[in-house]
């Protein structure tokens, strides 16, 4: 017999859910996101998915919980609040949001480590479509052989060729 989480990696329709007996967590959590590490003070217990309160959603990463879903900027990812969902599901009068299901939604990668409960989130691929549909780098300096500096906006409208190089 498969279990859920596989079957959801091959793509069958699943609905991940925290039970309605969910008992809300007091053990901190840290959440790594974007160079910084937030501490959580409270979750729900889930052995598999990061659940936060709305509030904590913001300071995770930025993601504000509006009645058309889980939204930062112009991305909204839409969310049922009116009932339990996989994404959004209210306990004691609060509402919690699933960081993991935001991040799949977003294709986001993500990983953690249950015995030191961190959790790890990537960058959000979709925040940098602006940038991938302008095909503009973004302007950055850097100093020569001689500690001159050149900045990458000096040539603008000039043809560049630009040569990297790393170790790894």
């Amino acid at each position: 017999m498969f279990n859920r989480k596989l079957l959801c990696l091959l793509g069958v329709a699943c609905l991940m859910t925290v039970t309605a007996s969910a008992e809300i967590s007091q053990e901190t959590v840290t959440v790594l996101f974007d160079g910084d590490a937030v501490t959580v003070e409270e979750t729900l217990s889930d052995p598999t998915d990061l659940w936060v309160t709305a509030d904590d959603l913001t300071r995770v990463n930025g993601f504000v919980l509006k009645p058309e879903g889980a939204c930062l900027d112009d991305i909204c990812i839409p969310a049922r609040q009116d009932t339990d969902s996989e994404l959004v599901v209210t306990r004691e009068g609060r509402k919690w949001v699933n960081v993991t299901e935001l991040a799949r939604k977003l294709k986001q990668a993500y990983a953690s480590d249950p015995d030191t409960r961190v959790w790890s989130f990537g960058e959000i691929p979709a925040t940098r479509s602006a940038f991938l549909d302008s095909a503009m780098a973004p302007d950055f300096e850097l100093p020569d052989h001689r500690g001159e500096t050149h900045r990458l906006s000096d040539y603008r409208g000039k043809k560049v060729l630009l040569i990297t190089w790393a170790s790894w």
